[in-house]
């Protein structure tokens, strides 16, 4: 392997290679500008004359190397391609007077994190992103998109589950009120004002309407118009619970990344669902713009599960012919 000076032709060429391959920022991919590749140092990695992967930095003075491309085709990958462009890079940095290299990766490129990681990188910096239509509204004042949930209790005892809830709610916290839905396809739906604001009320009265009445629970909710959270309760404990962005509000280790995922075996088991249909709907990704608008995600994963009235909270709920409130204290 030979690793020699590149050009901006060549850059080009393996950075459009790159953004097929791996691009899930959300938003488009595009080719620098004219000029960019200028001041960048350049370098091509060679198997016997063929370019087999490209590395493109810049000096930053006065002391930090920053690359802004490492690209490696697939099939040369795990051959020592990438420390042979880094020991090149960090030769040109050294002869430079860099201290510090540093480089960007998607937080949903788990093989590429690990991969810095074991060569010495460290996190320092978190970069954060946000549409400018919505940046424009939230500085102009415009209120967040406020949650709601239902809760689904596995029931036809209206009398029990609205006993349930006139006792359980105002544990938790004020409410000004409450409503329960006449059985459903095998379900009662509680729909509470605390429960749409308070995400842990949310949890804790699943979790206590789940071991009063002795039947599985199964809780949705819509969280800031943009991701789906399902609960499913059983005994009092959560048995499984789903995400449709697991990192929407912020990092998490990646194996409660895999939890967050639908088990559709267990939301089967609980609630008569087909796990092919709960594992087609009940999909995770890294960024919203992935998946289909939340109301309409939540609305597939209602319908998979076989809950109905999922659609909307407690204001709207309580105006429904089949909807009674319950006064809770």
């Amino acid at each position: 392997m030979t690793i020699r000076d590149g050009d901006a032709a060549v850059a080009e060429a393996f950075y459009q290679r790159l953004v097929e391959e791996t691009w899930e920022r959300p938003w488009p991919a595009g080719s620098p500008p004219d000029g960019w590749y200028d001041d960048k140092i350049v370098l091509v990695a060679e198997e016997a004359g063929e370019p087999v992967g490209v590395a493109v930095a810049v000096h930053l003075p006065p002391a930090i190397g920053h690359v802004h491309v490492l690209y490696v085709v697939p099939e040369r990958r795990r051959r020592g391609v990438t420390k042979a462009l880094l020991a090149g890079l960090n030769e040109r940095f050294r002869a430079a007077g860099v201290t510090h290299v540093t480089l960007d990766t998607d937080l949903s490129n788990r093989d590429g994190l690990a991969a810095w990681r074991r060569l010495g990188f460290t996190d320092w910096a978190v970069r954060l992103a946000t549409p400018v239509d919505a940046l424009e509204a939230r500085l102009a004042g415009e209120a967040a998109v406020p949650d709601f949930a239902s809760i689904h209790v596995q029931s036809d005892d209206e009398a029990a589950v609205a006993d349930a809830v006139r006792k359980h709610v105002p544990r938790f916290g004020r409410s000004a009120g409450s409503a329960i839905s006449r059985p459903r396809n095998g379900w009662i739906a509680v729909y509470d004002d605390l429960v749409d604001r308070d995400r842990i009320a949310r949890r804790r009265l699943s979790q206590e309407l789940s071991i009063a009445l002795g039947a599985p629970v199964f809780t949705i909710s819509l969280e800031e118009g943009a991701v789906v959270r399902y609960l499913l309760v059983e005994r009092g404990s959560v048995v499984d619970e789903y995400l449709s962005v697991p990192e929407h509000f912020g990092e998490v280790p990646p194996g409660d990344v895999v939890a967050l995922g639908a088990n559709p075996t267990a939301v089967a088991r609980l609630t008569g669902a087909d796990p092919a249909r709960v594992r087609a709907v009940a999909r995770t990704a890294s960024s919203v713009g992935e998946l289909p608008p939340a109301p309409e995600l939540l609305a597939s994963i209602a319908e998979a599960v076989g809950v109905e009235g999922a659609e909307h909270g407690y204001p709207e709920a309580r105006e429904r012919d089949d909807v009674t409130p319950i006064p809770n204290g």
